[in-house]
């Protein structure tokens, strides 16, 4: 793990030798974004501010990262080390928030920004979305007249082990047919994950169904932009389609990186200082450059992300924190359904 600046040093001795404080105006951020992608951001808020506040990361690199560091804070609730959470998803920062492990914070955002994008209470705010597409092998499926275009399709029996999905009980999986729950309803979601668990390839990750594609084992899969774009920037013979943009179905859905302040945060201030500094159109347009080529909130972001397509997408009405309620009985089930 790097870390930033004085603060990130001072910290290393804290933990070293357990005699050495924080300076007042040090930020602890657990970061479940790759380091690869937060870390030059939060260095670049650290030289924004003349190194007068110092950001002291923490990334976790294993494949339920988001899941071990919410647990982590929820294990710290008492005596909270962090001050500032970066998820790079929504579901479980909206766990914090029932929880309420959440600070309200007062976010710097223009008008009109998505309604769905912020916490009603103002405990969490979105920024910089992947969104869920089908990626196509365009050898296997040469075509456009022939791509899948929903979801849905992937219990189609066409397509019975020539497409592919995660196992949908972390990240953007989970958190998708959470959505879908709250949209079509329980037991036809259920029903559904049933049905694409007998018919469709179900991978460990988004980014083993991207590869598989672009490997051509199977013809297409339910992946992220950012790993899509990946395969397809790399030259691999793929096609990226944004699901379910007919008239009569939902929209594509987009999932938002989240920024949230610890309730009781040992700097609060500073941490809403930073919250403000990475929930704005010039760090969404940082991510939207990169490798990952995120999808900027900000009406006011320049930058449009590669990974768009030429026609407008329409995107799915989304209520987070519905989606959330219930998540561990929810969990429970989709894990019976997804056994290894």
């Amino acid at each position: 793990m790097r870390l930033l600046g004085w603060g990130g040093l001072a910290y290393c001795l804290l933990l070293a030798g357990g005699c050495v404080s924080r300076a007042e105006s040090d930020v602890v951020v657990y970061s479940a974004l790759d380091e690869e992608f937060a870390f030059p951001i939060l260095n670049a808020f650290e030289r924004s501010t003349d190194h007068e506040t110092g950001v002291i990361p923490k990334f976790d690199v294993e494949s339920t990262k988001t899941v071990g560091l919410v647990n982590r804070i929820i294990a710290e609730q008492e005596k909270p080390v962090c001050d500032l959470f970066w998820n790079n998803e929504i579901m479980h920062t909206v766990r914090l928030q029932k929880l309420g492990l959440l600070q309200p914070v007062d976010w710097d955002l223009p008008s009109g920004y998505p309604s769905d994008m912020v916490a009603r209470d103002g405990t969490w705010c979105g920024f910089a979305a992947r969104a869920r597409v089908l990626l196509i092998n365009t050898k296997l499926i040469p075509d456009p007249a022939d791509y899948p275009t929903s979801l849905a399709d992937l219990s189609d029996p066409k397509w019975e082990k020539k497409c592919a999905m995660a196992r949908p009980l972390f990240g953007t999986t989970a958190t998708h047919f959470a959505v879908l729950r709250e949209l079509q309803g329980r037991e036809a979601t259920l029903s559904q994950m049933r049905d694409i668990q007998n018919n469709a390839v179900i991978l460990s990750g988004n980014k083993q169904v991207a590869q598989a594609v672009a490997a051509g084992r199977v013809a297409w899969g339910l992946t992220d932009t950012d790993d899509a774009i990946i395969e397809k920037d790399s030259g691999e013979p793929v096609a990226i389609v944004f699901p379910d943009q007919a008239p009569d179905q939902a929209g594509a859905l987009r999932i938002p990186n989240t920024i949230a302040v610890l309730k009781n945060a040992p700097h609060a201030v500073a941490a809403a200082k930073l919250a403000d500094y990475l929930v704005s159109p010039e760090t969404e347009d940082r991510l939207a450059m990169g490798n990952s080529s995120q999808l900027p909130v900000h009406r006011g972001s320049k930058f449009p992300p590669r990974v768009l397509p030429d026609e407008p997408v329409r995107w799915m009405r989304v209520d987070f924190e519905a989606a959330a309620e219930g998540w561990d009985e929810w969990s429970r089930e989709v894990q019976e359904i997804f056994r290894d």
